[in-house]
Formats: structure tokens, sequence, C-alpha cells
């Protein structure tokens, strides 16, 4: 079963590939000489006989000559020379690997490839416009107006302001993939939005007219636009701590506990039969967050470790007291009036109880004590094996090319 404070598992290893060093097949030691006509005048002078210059001899085994054999060559990278960010080694080179696990995060994506043209969503729009109550589908209809801008956010933060931050090619390819994946989810809220029949100026415009959506997208916006910029220098504290702290944001908040949580009106639905084709595409969606979230949170933690980070336990305080309450106005907002199995108040606990499990991945005080698990189906929801009829659609877990194994 997946382990969602460890998405990769323990058991999963990933032989690290041995740096490959390529001989030259034959090397030329001596210029190749051309003979050039003669412009001598009518009655030439006897010509000089010159002795004959021997080339030297080319080695006869190109396996003994050294990087020091060849004057411009460079110092071959070595894994112990990578760094996160601010490295000096040359980020086109992916191996030798220092950070294997990120190679393995990069793999184990690949083997999760789906797209929303996966799962069947003909029972969703019968769903939508004659089973749900008015307060259901105001919850739908909200929850998706949210995830909308929030996944393209989500896509600029990373391509933009972190991606070309790092300095180790593996973490930037992975971090790739993040970004297409960003992409396909957003691409999952249109195809659900167009599905039902939406009005999609009046979705996609309400996370500016509808006060409580805007407020998280502003919190996020203010917390990340300021490393946007291609200009900043991590050799400088302040800077450095200034992007270590968006990038824990980033990972710890918007992605480990916002996504996580926000799935989970959806989830209530799909539990009581209703809307479950796009219950399924979150499931999708989660499992990618997830790893986006742990992959981060594993990244921040190696920057503080690498570059002897100190942060300000009071801003860390109030990052997470911004983001329970921006959480608290949509939460109250969106569940307006509960829904069957489900309240605003059990949302805003269990925000915190995720908050708390972030906090502890980041080694962070829990910012929220006691908090209580108020959906132990949340996590068993996001991983449910479902017997399907493959060609149907495709089970949650289904791997391209592999099993899947979280455990």
């Amino acid at each position: 079963m997946l382990d969602w404070d460890n998405p990769l598992g323990g058991s999963q290893t990933t032989k690290k590939p041995a740096p490959v060093v390529e001989t030259q097949d034959e090397v030329a030691l001596s210029p190749k000489v051309m003979n050039a006509p003669s412009f001598a005048a009518e009655t030439p002078a006897p010509a000089k006989s010159e002795p004959p210059t021997a080339a030297p001899a080319a080695p006869t085994n190109t396996a003994d000559i050294t990087y020091e054999d060849i004057p411009s060559g460079l110092d071959p990278v070595r894994a112990e020379d990578k760094r996160v960010i601010n490295g000096k080694t040359d980020v086109n080179q992916l191996a030798p690997f220092k950070y294997p696990w990120a190679w393995e995060y990069f793999l184990n994506a690949n083997k999760n490839h789906w797209t929303p043209l996966d799962v069947n969503m003909t029972a969703d729009v019968h769903d939508f416009h004659h089973k749900l109550t008015d307060d259901e589908r105001h919850v739908y209809t909200n929850v998706l107006a949210y995830l909308t801008t929030s996944d393209v956010l989500a896509m600029r933060n990373i391509g933009l302001a972190v991606m070309e931050k790092m300095t180790a090619p593996e973490l930037q390819i992975y971090q790739a993939r993040q970004v297409y994946e960003e992409a396909m989810h957003t691409w999952t809220y249109q195809h659900c939005i167009e599905t039902i029949g939406l009005d999609q100026s009046e979705v996609y415009n309400r996370y500016r007219v509808v006060p409580e959506i805007n407020q998280k997208i502003q919190v996020a916006n203010n917390r990340l636009n300021s490393v946007l910029r291609s200009d900043i220098d991590l050799t400088n504290k302040d800077e450095l701590n200034n992007f270590v702290m968006s990038y824990m944001f980033f990972s710890g908040v918007f992605e480990g506990s916002w996504f996580y949580n926000g799935f989970s009106p959806i989830f209530a639905l799909q539990r009581r039969g209703l809307m479950k084709g796009t219950a399924e595409q979150l499931q999708y969606i989660m499992r990618d967050e997830v790893m986006h979230a742990s992959f981060g949170i594993r990244v921040v933690k190696q920057i503080i470790l690498e570059n002897d980070v100190s942060l300000d336990p009071k801003l860390i305080r109030d990052m997470w007291d911004e983001s329970e309450a921006a959480e608290q106005g949509y939460a109250r907002y969106i569940l307006r009036n509960p829904i069957l199995g489900y309240s605003a108040d059990e949302h805003i606990e269990q925000f915190r109880f995720i908050a708390n499990r972030r906090a502890r991945q980041l080694s962070l005080e829990e910012p929220f004590p006691g908090a209580k698990d108020t959906l132990p189906w949340l996590d068993e929801q996001a991983n449910m094996r479902k017997e399907k009829n493959f060609f149907e659609t495709r089970v949650t877990e289904y791997q391209t090319g592999g099993a899947l194994n979280w455990e």
C-alpha cells in the first residue's frame, strides 16, 4: 500500500550508473602536410634536398591515453562535486549521479503515465445535472474553479522559479516531468468542465471574483512571485533564505497540504457513488502531487543541509498561520452548507492534520499539535484498488511498462 510519507518506498532501488569515459579510436599527433603549387621564377634555382621529417609514432593502445594527455581537456565531473544549487559542475552532464533518488522519481513518474481521456465521464454528466443537490453542485464547481488556476500557478513556479536554479541535472529532469504533469492536470480540469457542460468563462474567472478563492491564490502569489526572477543571487544569504522559504511553502503547503486536502470534497461525493469519474481523475492527480510534494521537501532539506541555512522560526510560524487562515475562508465558502458526510469544520481540521505531517517531513515542529485525522478514509481513498474492466478504464495503480510498487 502507498506510504504517503514515503511514496517511493524503501525497497525500490535504482542501480547507479558508473561514469563512462569514451576513448578516441585514433589520435592524430602530427599535422597533415599538403603540397602547394610552385610559383617560382622562369629559371628556378636548384632545389635543396631536405631530409624527411619523421612523424611521431601514435600510441598503440588508446586506452592508455588519460585526461592529462589531452591539452584542451577539462577535469571530469565527480559526483561529490555536484550541489543542488550554486554548483560549479557542468549542468549538462547527467552522470555520475549525486542524487540517485531524483532519478528514481523520474523513472517512477514515467511508469505512471495517464491522460484524462483514460476515464469514462459519462455517468458524471448525469450525476451533476440530475443527482447532485444545489449545495453539492456548488462544492463541485468551486473546487474545480480553484484547481484550474492553482495548477497553472504550480506549473509556472516549477518551470520558471525552481528548475532553472537547480545545478544537478538529475533534479531538473524530474522537475521537467513535473511541469508536464501540472499541464496535464490543467487539461484534466478543463476536460471535466467541458464534459459536464459548465460555463468555462464563469468557472475560470471565479478565482478573480470570489474573495475566498482569490485569497488562496494571492497568498501563493505573494510567497512565490519573488523567486520567479532569473537574476536571483543564491550565494546571497537573504536571497537564499527567501528561496528556501518559498520552495518550502510550495512543497509543504501548496502541493503537500492545500492540494492533498483540496480533493477531499470530491472524494466525499465519490464515496456515495456520485461523480466517480471526476474523483478517479483526481486520484491520478493526487498520486502525482504526493510525489511532487515529497520530492520538493527532499530538495528543500538538501539545500538547507548543503548551505547551512538557518530559517527564522517566526517566518515558518507565519507561513502555517497564513495558510490555515486562507484554507478556513475557502472551506467555509465552498462548504457554506455541509454536504452529506462532509463539513467545513472537518475540512479545516484535516488541513491541520496534513500540515503536521508535512512539517514532520520537513523536520519542523508541528504547527497544529493535537490536530485530528477527521477523514481517516482520505489516504485509503486516494489509493483504492478497484476491480475494473481494463478496456473500459484503467485502475489508478496502473503503470505503463511495469508493476507499481509503492511499498
